[in-house]
């Protein structure tokens, strides 16, 4: 009887799997040592594939594929120096196996070396049986140098290659995005979709340069047709919710996100916009529901948090605002766009401490927005912590120099720590800055406004100013 390829692989398989098990030693083709050492590369099985490969040079110690397995060893774990001195063995021995050339190759560009490892792959390419795989490597190594007209040459070559090669397609157009290129890119997916009309990713990139470019209508119709080459294209189903947002179309944007929860488990984002959708129709107690199902589907998705908490802000039902917001800060501690809104929340609950300490974090967390810094400089000024007030503004300067607000506050806080020198002197970089923010200074420190001195610094600059 004999076997099917398949059964003999599983057959090679379970033997040397028995063998690890016992003390017993089975011999084996070098054939057969390559399928299982492949299997356990393809499943992440490093360390039975380390041992598959010793094993097998220690029966076969010419075999140069097996050698070569064992170089894809030494570059897994980084010994490129050991990797490389095996390669030059083995291509005095075979000056025409590409694998030698692509592994080589493999090296340079772990070294960062993608020029040599590009000249490397394009000798591979002159003798190989195969060029799908090296035409993609050479893609890759150009997109590594953030050449994008070479990288796109060679992936569409993949795609000429394999029309079902769907990473070569992505590739390319991930090409014509960066580039700008989006008409071409429409230009180059119709020239494809005449050879393959039913190619639905292709149809599904087509909508999302159309997307990108703003025609709405165009992108609608090329996720229908990528629907009706596969009903059961979810990316397709979201693109389409998507742009029927942006129509305002958002009933149907509604059926259209929630086909996909019944083609697979329920995501996050589609709940999401069902939720947005609904919100946009009035329909508060259905958004609620699903931004409450989006976060019991992904605890970890801050735009659904964000979501519920703004819904509460909006209403100006800033207790509930606030109850969620602490939810999801208690789920994630560094998320400035939390913060941002805990802080917002509690100003207007007039809770300015806890409000300063959240404009605080957005601060250490990197939010340098304007409003940010000034926020919290204000509710320092109603705290009365004038030097942090000042120490605040002193480091917002430093990213937004000669700036108006921020110098007319600092003159405030100096005037009101007596330190009259410096006072003046903000107060005039102030004025000469704008002096229509003057109202600043009458707003927060309407004592020090009413200052016969200010007075007369102000006064002294408008007639100058005529």
């Amino acid at each position: 009887m004999h076997l099917s390829p398949n059964e003999h692989n599983n057959f090679s398989l379970s033997r040397f799997e028995s063998m690890l098990k016992t003390n017993d030693v089975y011999f084996f083709d070098s054939e057969e040592f390559e399928e299982i050492i492949q299997h356990y590369l393809e499943n992440g099985k490093m360390a039975l594939a380390k041992k598959a490969t010793k094993l097998g040079l220690e029966q076969h110690p010419t075999a140069t594929n097996l050698k070569l397995f064992q170089v894809e060893m030494y570059i897994f774990e980084n010994e490129l120096d050991t990797a490389e001195a095996l390669l030059d063995q083995l291509y005095i021995l075979e000056q025409s196996n590409e694998e030698i050339f692509i592994q080589k190759a493999n090296i340079f560009s772990r070294r960062d070396d993608h020029k040599k490892a590009i000249l490397l792959l394009e000798k591979a390419l002159k003798i190989t049986d195969d060029e799908g795989d090296v035409l993609s490597l050479l893609g890759m190594e150009y997109l590594f140098i953030e050449d994008f007209e070479n990288a796109k040459y060679y992936f569409i070559k993949c795609l000429e290659n394999d029309q079902e090669d769907y990473s070569a397609l992505y590739n390319i157009v991930y090409c014509f995005d960066y580039l700008e290129q989006h008409e071409a890119a429409i230009d180059y997916l119709n020239t494809f979709l005449n050879k393959h009309p039913y190619c639905e990713v292709a149809w599904h990139q087509v909508g999302k340069q159309y997307f990108t470019l703003k025609d709405y209508k165009k992108a609608l119709a090329a996720y229908d047709f990528a629907i009706i080459s596969d009903d059961r294209f979810i990316g397709a189903y979201l693109e389409k919710g998507k742009v029927l947002e942006k129509l305002k179309e958002y009933s149907q944007a509604i059926e259209s996100y929630t086909i996909t929860l019944g083609l697979d488990d329920p995501t996050s984002f589609a709940l999401l916009r069902i939720g947005k959708c609904y919100e946009r129709l009035g329909n508060s107690e259905l958004a609620l529901q699903f931004y409450n199902k989006c976060v019991e589907e992904d605890g970890l998705l801050d735009k659904g948090w964000i979501a519920i908490t703004d819904f509460y802000f909006r209403r100006k039902n800033y207790q509930k605002a606030l109850y969620y917001i602490e939810k999801a800060i208690n789920i994630d501690t560094e998320n400035v766009l939390y913060w941002k809104r805990y802080a917002k929340i509690n100003k207007r609950l007039n809770l300015f401490e806890e409000a300063e300490h959240g404009f605080r974090r957005s601060i250490e967390l990197g939010n340098y927005e304007m409003e940010t810094w000034l926020s919290r400089c204000d509710i320092l000024i109603e705290l009365g912590e004038y030097d942090a007030g000042i120490n605040n503004l002193l480091q917002a300067a430093e990213f937004y120099p000669e700036n108006a607000e921020i110098e007319y506050r600092l003159a405030g806080l100096y005037y009101k720590m007596l330190d009259d020198t410096k006072a003046e002197f903000h107060l005039k970089n102030a004025l000469d800055l704008d002096i229509e923010f003057t109202l600043i200074i009458e707003e927060l420190f309407p004592k020090v406004f009413r200052n016969k001195k200010v007075q007369q610094l102000i006064n002294n600059h408008k007639r100058t100013s005529l």
